[in-house]
Parts: structure tokens; C-alpha cells; sequence
């Protein structure tokens, strides 16, 4: 029988040993997230691209094509639903932060693992549910768009129940960095280590305003 010394040193070992191996997990899927919202970013491009080429093909030769206006409508869903992800895991979603920003460094990834696990898993969970029926039925029925010349609607159905469940994905991944803070074996990936993107903007502005004014002075 091991002694009780033994089992209480043991203990945070494993302790450990777990919460590096589930780490392990976060970073991997980190990695898949962040490569996803990358390619998402291409898709950007590629809607803007057809767009363009669209309205000046109408624009010269009066000719329109219904397909290419829904391809874009593709491409935006699919970079808002391949998206959400990679936006959680760059924190870059909407947040409260005149509310946030008084809590302790604790009691903000408290409040995070609430909100993971009462609103954004079940959220997740069924919307993947009740979309996976929409694209099923459109699989199997072929169905199309209306509109002449429109394109089938299978593969943006499927992007509902693949958008969510790659952000519940990147819930774990989040739920799990908030604990390995809360339980000390990980930094708080929700610290503010500089100016946030709004404050950035802010400063720019005030900047450009002040510019403004020190030129109309002179």
C-alpha cells in the first residue's frame, strides 16, 4: 500500500501531467483554427474579386450571371461561419469590457467559463442540430437555387452545422487554457498586454484631429 506522503506528492503529478496533455489538445487545436481562419481570409479576397468582375462585365457588356452573385453570398457565409472560430481564439468577438474591465484577473476567466459552457455550448450544440437536417435534405434532393442559372444549395447549408461545431471545437480549446489560468498552470490569455484595437483607433483619431487643428493654427 503506498503511504499517504507518497499519495499526496503524487497527486499534483498527475494533476499536472493532465492538464499538459489537455494544453496539448488546446494548441492543436489552435493550430487547425487559426490555419482555417486564414483560408477564410483568401475567401475575402475571392468574393471581392468576382464581385468586381461581375459588375464590370454588366457594366460593359450588359451581361449578368445569377451564379456568380450567389458564389459571392457563399464565400461571405463561409468567412463568417468558418470564422468564428479563429475570431474566439484571437478574442477578437464582441465583448463588454467597461464591465469586464473592472473584474479581477479571476473573475474574468470565471465569468468566461460560464459563459462558455451555459451559453456557448448548448448555442453550438443546436444550431449544429437543426442544421445538419437542412443540408441532408439538400444532399439528397439535389435541390438548387430558384433563381436561373443559381447553384446548388448543399454546400452552404453544410456550412451551419460545420461552422458551429468548429466553434465549439475552439470552445474547449478556450475552456481548457481558462482552467489551466484558474488552476495556475497557464498564463491569462485574457489579459490586456496593450491597447485594444478600439483604443488604437481612438488614438489614431485624436491624432489625425489634432494634426487638423495644428494645421489650420499655422
Amino acid at each position: 500500500m503506498v503511504p499517504a506522503s507518497h499519495r499526496i506528492r503524487f497527486l499534483p503529478t498527475r494533476q499536472g501531467f493532465f492538464m499538459s496533455f489537455l494544453l496539448k489538445i488546446s494548441r492543436w487545436i489552435d493550430a487547425c483554427s487559426e490555419l482555417i481562419g486564414k483560408l477564410a481570409m483568401w475567401l475575402i479576397l475571392a468574393a471581392t474579386l468576382i464581385s468586381a468582375g461581375n459588375a464590370i462585365v454588366r457594366k460593359i457588356f450588359s451581361v449578368s450571371s445569377n451564379s456568380l452573385l450567389e458564389i459571392q453570398w457563399y464565400f461571405f457565409a463561409a468567412v463568417f461561419m468558418l470564422g468564428g472560430g479563429f475570431a474566439f481564439l484571437r478574442n477578437a468577438h464582441v465583448r463588454i469590457d467597461f464591465i469586464s474591465g473592472k473584474f479581477s484577473d479571476r473573475t474574468r476567466n470565471w465569468v468566461d467559463v460560464a459563459g462558455i459552457i451555459v451559453f456557448l455550448f448548448p448555442l453550438c450544440y443546436m444550431m449544429a442540430t437543426l442544421g445538419w437536417p437542412l443540408f441532408e435534405r439538400a444532399w439528397t434532393t439535389g435541390e438548387t437555387s430558384s433563381n436561373a442559372g443559381g447553384l446548388i444549395r448543399w454546400p452552404v447549408y453544410g456550412l451551419i452545422p460545420l461552422g458551429f461545431t468548429l466553434l465549439f471545437v475552439q470552445g474547449v480549446s478556450e475552456l481548457i487554457k481558462r482552467f489551466a489560468f484558474l488552476t495556475g498552470a497557464g498564463p491569462d490569455v485574457l489579459s490586456h498586454t496593450g491597447p485594444s484595437e478600439a483604443e488604437l483607433l481612438a488614438q489614431e483619431i485624436a491624432d489625425l484631429e489634432a494634426a487638423r487643428k495644428a494645421g489650420a493654427k499655422s
